[in-house]
């Protein structure tokens, strides 16, 4: 976890490339206007996923550690990296299909690049376990702290919850607003909400047989009043046929609003709560509110 002071030193690292670069309420946030001030050339042309780790030899010799135990961790499924000699960052190919996680993964390259602190490191490598936002190795979780703090812009994601309604229309609409992911813009929605709600996150395992019976915890969100009011939730690790969002599931129910379920607090006691669910084909999002939490929204959604 970051300290204040770091996060301090960050925010106002990003604060001034966005003012700087003229990005401020620019939205979709402006990935590209971003990397072009940094200084940054980028190669989003290679399929890191399936290239041939020879590629990777010519860096091997000029990497000290961290550096070199970035590259034996990352190797696997890398979706971008940064090569601060040649002040150059690579983006893998298949993230084309995913602009929202490709805008994430740019800014996280720029973070290695920009922080000064970080200078020692020569070549920084990523893959889906170190772009998690809840990676926990310092300078991978200094890097997601800036790519998430820039994509959303500060205090105005922040703003924008405030006057956009509760729940999964809301967050699409944001997600589409500033370009990001429907991961990330759920995950800072609930962090950053002042109603009382969390978020589940649900992976799809594959069994041997093909198919996907049992849904698995992937991340559980909470926003600050949530805690305060309720505390945490009882809730399993797998999730069969019984729970009400994996019929959502298996019946391809895979957006709507209309949930109703009875939750069991770590206190013990069951509160009636409403959920909306949104499949992503890679995550299934269970959004969680008590039953009675309300917002009006002072903001127009459109969702296309």
């Amino acid at each position: 976890m970051l300290d204040d002071y770091t996060r301090q030193e960050i925010d106002k690292i990003s604060y001034n490339i966005l003012k700087d670069s003229k990005s401020f309420d620019v939205f979709p946030t402006p990935v590209d206007k971003i990397l072009s001030y940094s200084n940054f050339a980028i190669d989003n042309n290679i399929d890191l996923e399936n290239i041939d780790y020879s590629f990777f030899d010519t860096f091997k010799e000029k990497l000290i550690n961290p550096s070199k135990k970035a590259l034996l961790n990352a190797l696997s499924k890398v979706q971008g990296f940064f090569y601060r000699e040649e002040k150059i960052i690579y983006i893998d190919t298949n993230l084309d299909k995913n602009v929202g996680k490709k805008n994430f993964v740019q800014l996280h390259e720029i973070g290695h690049g920009v922080l000064s602190w970080q200078n020692e490191i020569i070549l920084a490598l990523d893959n889906s376990e170190t772009l998690n936002e809840e990676y926990e190795e310092q300078f991978e979780a200094e890097a997601n702290y800036f790519a998430s703090i820039t994509l959303f812009q500060h205090d105005r994601f922040i703003e924008d919850c405030d006057n956009y309604g509760l729940g999964l229309g809301a967050v699409m609409a944001l997600r589409k607003k500033y370009g990001s992911s429907v991961h990330s813009a759920f995950r800072n929605y609930v962090l950053k909400s002042k109603n009382r709600c969390c978020l589940l996150v649900l992976n799809h395992p594959v069994n041997s047989k093909g198919f996907t019976n049992i849904l698995t915890t992937r991340n559980l969100f909470y926003s600050p009043s949530f805690l305060n009011d309720i505390g945490n939730l009882q809730l399993p690790n797998e999730f069969g046929f019984k729970w009400k969002f994996v019929e959502d599931f298996k019946f391809k129910r895979n957006f709507h609003e209309k949930g109703n379920i009875s939750l069991l607090t770590e206190h013990g006691e069951v509160i009636k709560a409403g959920y909306h669910y949104f499949n992503s084909t890679y995550n299934s999002f269970v959004f969680f509110f008590p039953k009675g939490e309300r917002k009006v929204s002072k903001t127009k959604i459109i969702l296309s």
